[in-house]
């Protein structure tokens, strides 16, 4: 994890500058998540790790709900990048699946504090605990919803391998939830047990695929 200042600063930034003092507040508060856990970190102690005043970290989130909202969105948005190249790049449905799981599996490992953030801890805001990935996604500018829109691509790629002749053994959005599932299984234990004698990690992100696509495919 980074290091981070907590040289005091003034509370309101230049103009042009907020968006810098909003990244600060984000990354001091995805510190203290990690460090603390989620219901033990305070207001007050954000403000103190980034060095402002609490009534001046307001004028940026109104409470630290939005920030663990902002930092999911700002995670998933970057998943969301590799799902559009390939998207626009593979266009065989068994080879599109799989490469939609593989991109979920490598974005895990490459960003593994922020996998145990948002899926490994018990860091899931209120308003996220009972919607989680069925979050209505006709308005992007909601807060937390860009977990959903990575969660309704999947489902969509699967509705298309459908539609293109492939018959799935379960509802798209149940096929969409075992693949994240399984996916989130093996994820985890790489990112929990480092040092765990796995035999090989690139054999057994094979072989789980290959389980993966013949549980939500049907033969033949």
């Amino acid at each position: 994890m980074s290091a981070f200042s907590t040289a005091a600063t003034t509370g309101r930034k230049k103009r042009g500058e907020g968006h810098t003092r909003r990244e600060e507040i984000l990354q001091a508060a995805k510190e203290l998540f990690l460090e603390h856990g989620y219901d033990s970190v305070t207001i007050r102690k954000i403000a103190d790790r980034v060095g402002v005043s609490a009534p001046a970290l307001y004028l940026y989130f109104p409470d630290k709900e939005q920030m663990m909202l902002a930092l999911c969105d700002q995670t998933f948005g970057l998943l969301l990048d590799s799902l559009g190249d390939i998207e626009k790049t593979v266009t065989d449905p068994r080879e599109r699946i799989r490469r939609f799981g593989e991109a979920y599996l490598r974005f895990g490992l490459q960003h593994p504090d922020e996998y145990r953030l948002i899926f490994l801890g018990s860091n899931i805001p209120e308003s996220m605990r009972k919607i989680g990935h069925r979050m209505p996604t006709d308005d992007l500018s909601r807060p937390g919803v860009v977990g959903a829109v990575v969660f309704q691509r999947l489902v969509t790629v699967l509705v298309e391998a459908e539609a293109s002749g492939l018959k799935l053994n379960y509802p798209a959005d149940t096929c969409a939830e075992l693949c994240w599932m399984a996916i989130h299984g093996l994820t985890s234990a790489f990112i929990l047990k480092p040092e765990f004698p796995w035999s090989d990690r690139e054999l057994l992100i094979d072989g789980m695929f290959a389980m993966i696509m013949k549980g939500l495919v049907k033969e033949g």
